[in-house]
């Protein structure tokens, strides 16, 4: 390499430099001894709340829970009396690790050319060290899921654990549904009868693709030398029923049309946004369709409707018997990743307009988890399960509750944060300054 050429890459290095960000935490590692947090109320979500219970956990699994637990040997116990125990909370169709910088294109990921990117598997393009990871953890966002955000068949979602060296390491669940911008399929152009034959000419393409991604299950299945085609291949395990179909809607002729397509096609369908879903609750509740409601934190889409509409969207889901779980900020959201924080106090308004906190504790945490397919392993503090919860010294729901605890399938997370350093940085300065005076 000439002198030229190496003047010019460590020009190139030294602008990259400026938008290369990583977070100073450790991952945590693996646990190596039995851990009990004892004194606490513990809030199982999927059972009875236990006041001054004891929870323990071993090898990244929780092994006994209740009043009067008799402690394994080599035992660590943490003194958690007068906080309270939960499972991790769970951010919803996010894009945490996705993006970092809104204004910086080089640190996002969430977008691809083209209208058709079901292949897309967003895992693989997380970034461990996003300092947005920490500032989730240390408002209790233990794991989120993550997908990407363009085109009209956006791609797969998947579920990660928000901690670790690697994306790998990261990874709870590759595919856990594909993520379908339902408009797209509904067009609003020309006059009702150009909309009407727009909109049928959108859903017979969209299900004429379905239909050849089966016939090519057919092929590959019969005969192993049938090339592979990525975009059929990720179409597989949405009509073969194994993941869910997560169809990006609010109004409600695009939740009716979206689930009527879905059962026609024997697919399990999930509404994400859900504002006009209490209107649909019927259709909902028939064909067990639940609802992933994106933030509690927005203006009401219409002039006429009553201000708190979007905050008591979850009671009236709740109300209706409709399945449903609260995200925060999401990829289509104001704030996105860097609000992620904000998730349990999404909950908390929907709380504070009529929904039982109990339900708005288990909307985020134990209801996504379902949703995704990962509730046999994670989303509530039950024995076998993972050891991934949180320790808070107030109610979860308070925004003057802090979390002092948090593991992650038995291994301690550090809860420091870009936040937290910069907060103790700035009362040493001006601390010092005021002695000063």
């Amino acid at each position: 390499m000439n002198h030229f050429a190496k003047l010019c890459f460590a020009v190139v290095l030294l602008a990259a430099s400026d938008f290369v960000v990583a977070h100073d935490q450790i991952p945590g590692a693996p646990q190596r001894q039995p851990i009990a947090l004892v004194g606490g109320t513990i809030h199982t979500v999927d059972g009875k709340m236990i006041a001054d219970g004891t929870l323990v956990f071993d090898e990244g699994k929780i092994t006994a829970i209740g009043k009067g637990v008799d402690l394994p040997k080599r035992c660590r116990t943490i003194d958690v009396a007068g906080q309270h125990v939960y499972p991790g909370l769970m951010e919803s169709l996010s894009n945490l690790g996705l993006t970092e910088i809104g204004s910086t294109d080089s640190t996002i990921d969430t977008d691809e050319v083209g209208d058709e990117n079901g292949n897309l598997q967003p895992h693989v393009a997380v970034n461990p060290d996003s300092e947005l990871i920490p500032v989730a953890r240390s408002g209790g966002v233990l794991l989120a899921s993550i997908a990407p955000r363009r085109g009209d068949i956006r791609g797969q979602s998947s579920v990660i654990q928000l901690d670790g060296w690697s994306n790998h390491d990261m990874l709870v669940a590759a595919n856990t549904g594909l993520v379908v911008y339902w408009r797209a399929f509904d067009s609003r152009a020309g006059d009702d009868g150009d909309r009407a034959k727009q909109r049928d000419t959108n859903l017979t393409r969209f299900a004429d693709r379905l239909d050849e991604a089966r016939r090519y299950g057919e092929a590959i299945a019969a005969d192993d030398t049938v090339p592979t085609d990525l975009r059929l291949q990720a179409l597989l395990s949405v009509v073969n029923g194994d993941s869910p179909m997560i169809i990006v809607a609010d109004h409600r002729r695009e939740i009716e049309a979206g689930v009527a397509f879905c059962i026609g096609e024997g697919i399990r369908p999930v509404i994400y946004g859900g504002y006009d879903a209490p209107q649909c609750a019927t259709l909902l509740k028939k064909h067990d369709v639940p609802v992933i409601v994106r933030t509690t934190y927005r203006l009401p889409t219409r002039r006429d409707d009553p201000y708190d509409h979007p905050y008591t969207l979850p009671k009236r889901l709740h109300d209706l018997g409709v399945t449903f779980a609260i995200g925060g900020p999401g990829s289509g959201s104001p704030g996105g990743a860097s609000a992620a924080r904000n998730l349990p106090f999404h909950a908390a308004v929907a709380a504070a307009y009529g929904l039982p906190p109990e339900i708005a504790i288990r909307a985020i945490t134990l209801s996504p988890c379902e949703i995704m397919g990962i509730d046999d392993r994670l989303g509530s503090l039950t024995i076998d399960k993972d050891a991934t919860l949180i320790v808070s010294d107030g109610d979860i729901l308070l925004t003057e509750s802090n979390v002092t605890h948090a593991f992650i399938k038995g291994a301690e997370v550090d809860l420091g944060s870009k936040h937290k350093t910069l907060a103790a940085k700035y009362r040493t300065k001006y601390r010092q300054q005021n002695k000063s005076k």
